[in-house]
């Protein structure tokens, strides 16, 4: 006879991709039990409790990616959601300029891609333009985006938690880390500093440990999570009117990362920044924090070695910037001149996942693959948070396929 299980799906990781996966598949099958395992006393603690609180448009992804289609559909179901729920929202717009000639390329294919992704509402600005919507910013061209918006995502998260544990006998259970996965033929047991729990079925959202889980639970992902920190600085409440919205630069596709930028947040703050440097430890927030766990495990991975090769000039920049103050404060410069040093105070600060191939080419697109009786999200970098009610549905949608739902 077959022991009876706790539940037929755990999600590990109750950040909001986790949670979203959960709510979707509790939705689309009522029938099933679904319980979310988070390891931290509160939800939404590491990526999305870090996260600059904006709801991306879809403009930067390559067409035809995850990306792309997830986070376009993902944003307007969003703000739907957040509209029918009472989650304060605004939809503020953002512009992307550029301050130098050998920019405007990379402008331009950022254009082609919104309109291939149909972003709505785009258009291209001028130097005048850009002084009317941001009087503090200069630049030589730009792109206006009326859809972008900002957001509380820990909101969104708490307000998924509520829903899923509405619906039946699903859970949401924080303080519950996974220490392994043992699995049997048609369960398995989820071993956690709280207990012992069952399932037929395991969906790995676990973000910063994600691989790692992977690994519990019998997948070696091909990938690495390597960590990287991102500091913010935070306008003083004497600067704030030096930004009204949201102000970017133009990304360089050869990069790994964006570069700084300005993002009133939903409470009225506005975050500068972030940098990109790598982080000594997963969950290390502050600018010496180390795990000899977790650099061993990034830095005995060639994909790291590789990675580092391919833009030493361009880290060791970002660590220059992450200790100078000067050195950050000139990269803000180059969109709003006019800031000066008493403008800006220390601000927040995030690590973000970033799935690395050995080949040390970071991975861009979501990537999101199955096993034998488990699923397992291995890279969700931004715009995950915009996009996680579509990859909620894209997950239970595999969920119904791979593990033959039958609600």
């Amino acid at each position: 006879m077959k022991r009876k299980v706790d539940f037929d799906i755990i999600v590990i990781g109750g950040g909001i991709v986790g949670l979203a996966s959960a709510y979707k598949i509790a939705r689309h099958h009522p029938g099933i039990s679904v319980a979310v395992l988070e390891k931290e006393q509160q939800l939404a603690s590491h990526q999305t409790g870090h996260n600059s609180g904006v709801i991306h448009s879809g403009l930067y992804y390559e067409p035809g990616s995850n990306k792309a289609q997830t986070c376009v559909s993902g944003r307007r179901e969003l703000v739907a959601f957040a509209k029918e729920h009472g989650i304060p929202y605004e939809i503020c717009g953002k512009i992307i300029v550029a301050t130098r000639e050998k920019e405007l390329a990379n402008l331009e294919h950022v254009y082609n891609n919104g309109l291939e992704n149909e972003i709505e509402g785009i258009e291209k600005i001028g130097p005048n333009e850009i002084s009317e919507i941001e009087p503090f910013c200069r630049g030589i061209a730009g792109i206006r985006v009326p859809c972008t918006g900002i957001i509380d995502f820990t909101e969104v998260a708490k307000k998924l938690a509520e829903l899923i544990e509405k619906q039946g006998k699903n859970k949401v259970l924080d303080s519950h880390e996974v220490l392994a996965c043992d699995k049997h033929d048609y369960f398995t047991d989820v071993l956690t500093n709280n207990g012992t729990l069952s399932a037929r079925y395991i969906v790995n959202c676990a973000g910063l440990q994600c691989d790692r889980v992977a690994k519990m639970s019998g997948s070696e992902a091909k990938i690495r999570i390597v960590p990287f920190r991102g500091d913010y600085y935070e306008l003083t409440e004497q600067a704030r009117e030096k930004v009204k919205n949201l102000i970017y630069p133009v990304p360089d596709p050869e990069l790994p990362f964006l570069g700084v930028h300005f993002t009133r947040r939903i409470d009225g703050s506005v975050e500068c920044g972030p940098n990109a440097v790598f982080s000594f430890k997963r969950e290390g927030y502050g600018k010496t924090d180390f795990s000899l766990r977790d650099t061993w495990d990034a830095l005995s991975y060639r994909g790291t070695w590789k990675l580092f090769c391919r833009h030493w000039k361009y880290g060791l920049g970002e660590y220059a910037r992450a200790f100078s103050k000067k050195l950050f404060l000139r990269g803000l410069q180059r969109l709003i001149p006019s800031l000066v040093a008493d403008d800006i105070k220390p601000g927040n600060t995030g690590v973000r996942a970033q799935a690395v191939g050995a080949n040390g080419k970071p991975i861009s697109d979501f990537k999101i693959e199955r096993r034998k009786g488990s699923i397992h999200v291995l890279n969700a970098p931004s715009p995950a948070a915009t996009a996680s009610l579509a990859i909620g549905d894209y997950i239970s949608q595999i969920a119904a396929e791979h593990f033959n739902l039958k609600d």
